[in-house]
């Protein structure tokens, strides 16, 4: 098992909403994730500077900002779109972070 860490953003003023989704996250993008490998999934926020930190445990080679060409997936990425910094495909803007220590 592999644990990922990548960064992301909100668009400023959208924290309450970004929360609220996520506490309504749908069961069938759950499945997914679970499906794929990805456990033990946080998003932190830094409310100084709208950036979410995210880590996650995966179980084989990709986890979760590897399932673009899922639909659920896409639709997830269109409904977040407005309130997150995304590329074209509306895929959210995702910078992997390298790990630098661990305490077990």
């Amino acid at each position: 098992m592999q644990r990922l860490a990548f960064k992301m953003k909100i668009k400023p003023g959208t924290a309450a909403e970004y929360k609220k989704r996520h506490d309504e996250i749908w069961p069938e993008l759950v499945t997914l994730l679970k499906g794929s490998g990805v456990s033990d999934y946080s998003i932190f926020l830094d409310e100084e500077t709208d950036t979410l930190f995210a880590v996650q445990k995966v179980e084989g080679e990709g986890g979760s900002q590897d399932l673009g060409d899922n639909p659920v997936v896409r639709k997830w990425w269109a409904y977040m779109e407005d309130i997150m910094e995304t590329n074209e495909d509306t895929s959210p803007v995702s910078i992997p972070l390298r790990e630098v220590f661990y305490l077990k």
